[in-house]
């Protein structure tokens, strides 16, 4: 399943450290696409035009709600710390998790970012029923002691694609798991020396129904399958920018 993704990043890896102005080029592009279709996902009307437009003049957008803006600006920020802790070597923590939802949801809903949730959910549309409240701090002290005791013995797509499968099991917040747990998955493909990879608005009926599927059924391939696509084109993409 990874052999050509592999293949590809070593063909990546030998013109490394790339021209600063690919980089910013690269970067500005990724955070746009990402930023747009991780809200879209979640239900977000800003277009990818109208994302590019608050996020590159902080404009406001006729017709289109606060919180959507909020959205935008903040997933922007989300990432840019992604980037942060990739720089200085942060090992993964519940700290970071919160951190980051703390971004998402920052003049969005303060009194809950960042705070794991008190009461019991579902997941709209989904088999699955997250666990009890009251199991959140195990739960999540679990996920952090697998990562730092088993994650390595998985091929970082399949590490990427775990951490974020289990993060969303476990649902540990009110509302932006789902934002949180894709900025998690393109964290561990960054600190692996991967590219992130975007999950497209387009293919979200089969990424919800393999998420389900690996929560209820223990059937992971078709995630796993799911984010290494996802990953090739990201690499495809470098390739035809790049010529490698």
């Amino acid at each position: 399943m990874f052999e050509e993704i592999d293949r590809l990043k070593q063909r990546l890896d030998k013109l490394r450290p790339l021209d600063p102005l690919v980089v910013k080029n690269q970067l500005d592009d990724l955070i746009l696409r990402w930023t747009y279709h991780s809200n879209a996902i979640e239900g977000n009307t800003l277009t990818l035009l109208e994302t590019k437009v608050v996020l590159e003049n902080g404009i406001t957008i006729g017709g289109k709600t606060l919180r959507e803006h909020f959205e935008a600006i903040n997933h922007r920020e989300a990432i840019l710390y992604l980037l942060d802790i990739i720089q200085k070597k942060e090992p993964f923590s519940e700290w970071q998790i919160r951190s980051i939802h703390q971004l998402i949801l920052k003049n969005i809903d303060d009194g809950q970012a960042g705070r794991y949730r008190n009461i019991n959910v579902t997941i709209s549309g989904a088999s699955h029923i997250p666990p009890d409240h009251t199991l959140l701090v195990d739960k999540m002290s679990q996920l952090v002691d697998w990562y730092h005791t088993k994650a390595n013995d998985l091929h970082p797509i399949e590490r990427a694609a775990k951490i974020h499968a289990d993060f969303v099991g476990i649902h540990p917040f009110i509302d932006g798991n789902g934002r949180t747990s894709r900025l998690l998955m393109n964290l561990e493909l960054m600190k692996a020396g991967y590219l992130p990879c975007i999950i497209t608005v387009e293919s979200r009926l089969g990424y919800y129904q393999a998420l389900d599927d690996w929560m209820t059924k223990k059937e992971t391939t078709a995630f796993v399958q799911l984010i290494a696509n996802a990953e090739l084109e990201a690499l495809k993409q470098y390739q035809r920018l790049l010529g490698f």
